[in-house]
């Protein structure tokens, strides 16, 4: 089994916001893949999907952003699941709109949520995707940033980067890592 984490903050304050791609990631999954209907659990909203002729537990943490690990770390647990089945999607304002990363180990480069879950989790091995929402334009609170909506001009492109995303998390259910890093970190 894999887990997909969407990092993201719960409430209708946030839809929409830059912070909330890796939410928008998980709802594109569940609609491509026909997922079960989310139900509460693990202090996330969790919903299993078949994808790529594996099972997959899709993921949304309603623990707000920075205690994201509180809802990692039980499922995780529960099913058995290995750090390096476990992937982590999330914003990156340090990346340009559009852009997508993928990693298999590091540090959380000051991704909060990110940062959580890997303190939770013990270590650094585990997966992760970053959506790039940035760069955060001169003058502007990067904290405000990220809870901000995007522009009309934007939303197109934060759509086709969440699908491209899906793409990615795709390939890396089946095909694996390496092949994902070297398909989409383009």
């Amino acid at each position: 089994m894999k887990l997909i984490v969407g990092l993201g903050n719960p409430g209708n304050r946030y839809v929409g916001t830059r912070h909330n791609v890796g939410f928008e990631l998980i709802a594109e999954l569940a609609r491509r893949h026909a997922a079960g209907t989310p139900r509460q659990k693990f202090q996330a909203e969790v919903a299993e999907a078949t994808i790529a002729d594996q099972k997959v537990l899709l993921m949304c943490p309603l623990t707000f952003m920075n205690l994201s690990g509180q809802a990692v770390q039980p499922a995780r647990d529960f099913y058995k699941i290995e750090n390096n089945d476990v992937l982590v999607v999330c914003d990156d304002f340090a990346l340009p709109l559009g852009k997508l990363r993928l990693r298999a180990r590091g540090s959380a480069g000051g991704q909060k949520g990110l940062d959580d879950i890997l303190r939770c989790l013990g270590n650094e091995e585990v997966p992760r995707l970053r959506i790039g929402i940035g760069p955060v334009p001169e003058g502007w609170d990067a904290v405000n940033f990220v809870l901000g909506k995007f522009g009309e001009e934007q939303a197109a492109e934060a759509t086709e980067s969440v699908k491209r995303a899906a793409d990615a998390t795709v390939v890396w259910i089946r095909d694996g890592l390496a092949k994902a890093m070297n398909q989409f970190n383009a």
